[in-house]
């Protein structure tokens, strides 16, 4: 387990700082669209490494424990991390809709302020959201166990150890993380719903197959992340056991960090001749 999930890490690591540093590197890539991954690279890389290097020093040490305050900084930074992917990949929904359906004024629409003010709202709903999170779990006052059923600390593990009433922190969870899936979820699905009328009526064979291939990308990106995060996270927290909750979780805080730079550069014409030169 240590050397594939080591593997993995080491792929996500190089995958997404280099796609981070061929973006800036490239002139051909200074646009939006590339703006936007640059950044969904660089979260991938950080909610990754904010969960799996101490997951590899646990598989290898017998005693696999971690300190009070790093389990709070754990779970905020992914917590962070997570609701930023989730409205990233929405602005980057909105991003192809403009391309694709506006073509001839993209790069007005799209400008340097609005990509900043989008990137930069991502960011700070992230902020709010995490430290309130953060402060009910903060607020619980004691736990049967300082046991934790889980490779990192997620709340749906450290709520199910709480020693009193913890219905508000799972009412809250259960509103938040369904407010986001279903506002970001619209936003993409509309886009999407627009940009496929625009691609329909395209007289040109070639202009429909360019404008599919820089959507599939994205596309493939959404469904993997968020349908994860429905499976585990909008729904009671009865719904599913930890253990099945555990296997999940691995997928989207190992596996798909690895995957997206990996769908995003294999399928892009534009990436593989940036990194060919």
């Amino acid at each position: 387990l240590f050397l594939v999930f080591l593997l993995i890490y080491g792929v996500t690591v190089l995958a997404n700082l280099g796609m981070t540093a061929l973006i800036q590197v490239s002139p051909q890539l200074h646009i939006p669209m590339y703006y936007f991954l640059s950044h969904l690279s660089f979260v991938d890389f950080c909610y990754s490494s904010s969960i799996v290097p101490k997951m590899l020093t646990n598989i290898l040490n017998e005693e696999k424990g971690i300190s009070y305050l790093g389990c709070v900084v754990q779970f905020y930074l992914f917590c962070f991390f997570a609701i930023t992917e989730v409205f990233l990949l929405a602005v980057m929904a909105y991003d192809r809709f403009v391309a694709i359906c506006n073509p001839l004024v993209y790069m007005v629409i799209m400008s340097a302020k609005l990509r900043m003010e989008l990137v930069s709202g991502c960011y700070f709903y992230a902020t709010v959201c995490s430290l309130i999170h953060l402060c009910l779990a903060i607020e619980i006052p004691s736990f049967k166990s300082n046991v934790i059923n889980h490779f990192f600390c997620d709340l749906p593990p450290l709520l199910s150890l709480a020693c009193s009433d913890v219905s508000n922190n799972e009412v809250f969870l259960f509103i938040v993380v369904n407010f986001n899936e279903i506002f970001t979820i619209v936003i993409i699905f509309t886009s999407y719903l627009f940009i496929l009328i625009t691609i329909l009526r395209m007289r040109s064979a070639e202009g429909r197959r360019k404008a599919f291939s820089t959507c599939a990308s994205h596309l493939t990106a959404v469904i993997v992340f968020h349908g994860t995060i429905l499976f585990i996270y909008c729904q009671p927290s009865s719904g599913n056991s930890l253990d099945i909750d555990k296997v999940i979780t691995v997928f989207y805080t190992v596996v798909i960090p690895m995957l997206n730079p990996l769908i995003y550069s294999l399928r892009n014409k534009d990436v593989k001749e940036a990194l060919r030169k």
